[in-house]
């Protein structure tokens, strides 16, 4: 009922959902931390059961596979992110960006089995019922699947579109930055630093300084939301390296899959890594 991502058929969207998919089909197309997906067969399995607890044989497949991701990365009790993958998120059409549950750092075969849980759980939330009914979506059929893949310690992290979302235009690449874990990016949370840069020739056009008072850190627990010391809030998250490679990236990206993208990207001790990689659906 799970696949990592570099087995054999874990790049199916029918089987995985639209974040597990995209992350097995790009493995060779950037740096993405490792991990294994839940197929919907397993949330079927669970919403059959029709209680909040998970099917022992699932339980015990979601243990072995944590423990293979332990030694994959050479960690004991690795951090992971666990995350929906809708059926049909994160596809051409419909993004369901932030609508569906996201859990960071979690640690430990248990707390991942919870999250889970609590991914599938968020499939019925307000939000993404209200988001389905409005975009003419059956929620009834609705199936996910769920990512689970080892956890960047980010330094900086940045949300970049290799089309220019706002403005419509095609040959700007606009990268949004921040200290710490995405989530503070992702949700909106603070004013990141936004820097525009030119397809054709990689310059940056324009660099804009944002407040960033808060950054997503890691806890023993899970995350907290911290205040940025005042010192580092004016001063570019990104170096101008930094910005075009994630800028060479994200072109790379929208040639390999035929549409413009939206990716979330982690830096970690200079290394840059690839979290999720989407449509833009808001492109006129």
């Amino acid at each position: 009922m799970l696949s990592f991502f570099t087995d054999p058929g874990a790049d199916s969207v029918d089987m995985f959902g639209g974040k597990a998919a995209s992350l097995a089909k790009l493995g060779s197309r950037g740096n993405i931390p490792p991990g294994f997906s839940l197929s919907i067969n397993a949330f079927q399995a669970w919403a059959d059961a029709g209680s909040s607890e998970m099917p022992a044989a699932l339980i015990d497949e979601i243990k072995q596979a944590y423990t293979t991701l332990e030694r994959t990365c050479g960690v004991i009790d690795v951090p992971v992110a666990v995350r929906s993958s809708a059926v049909d998120e994160d596809g051409v059409g419909e993004s369901f960006a932030g609508l569906h549950d996201t859990y960071l750092n979690i640690i430990g075969a248990e707390n991942v089995i919870e999250a889970v849980i609590k991914c599938w759980r968020s499939l019925a939330n307000d939000e993404a019922i209200a988001y389905r009914k409005a975009n003419g979506l059956d929620f009834d059929s609705a199936q996910m699947g769920v990512v689970i893949q080892q956890l960047v310690f980010a330094d900086v992290s940045a949300v970049a579109f290799s089309a220019n979302p706002i403005t419509n235009n095609r040959n700007e690449v606009l990268i949004n930055a921040n200290y710490g874990l995405g989530e503070a990016v992702v949700s909106g949370l603070v004013t990141p630093d936004t820097i525009i840069v030119d397809r054709n020739d990689l310059t940056q056009q324009t660099v804009a300084i944002g407040a960033k008072e808060k950054m997503t850190v890691r806890t023993e627990n899970g995350t907290e939301e911290k205040k940025v010391p005042r010192i580092m809030q004016g001063m570019a998250v990104l170096t101008d390296a930094q910005a075009t490679e994630i800028a060479e990236l994200v072109i790379n990206l929208e040639n390999h899959n035929g549409w413009p993208v939206d990716v979330e990207l982690a830096i970690h001790d200079s290394q840059l890594y690839l979290l999720q990689c989407r449509p833009i659906t808001t492109l006129n």
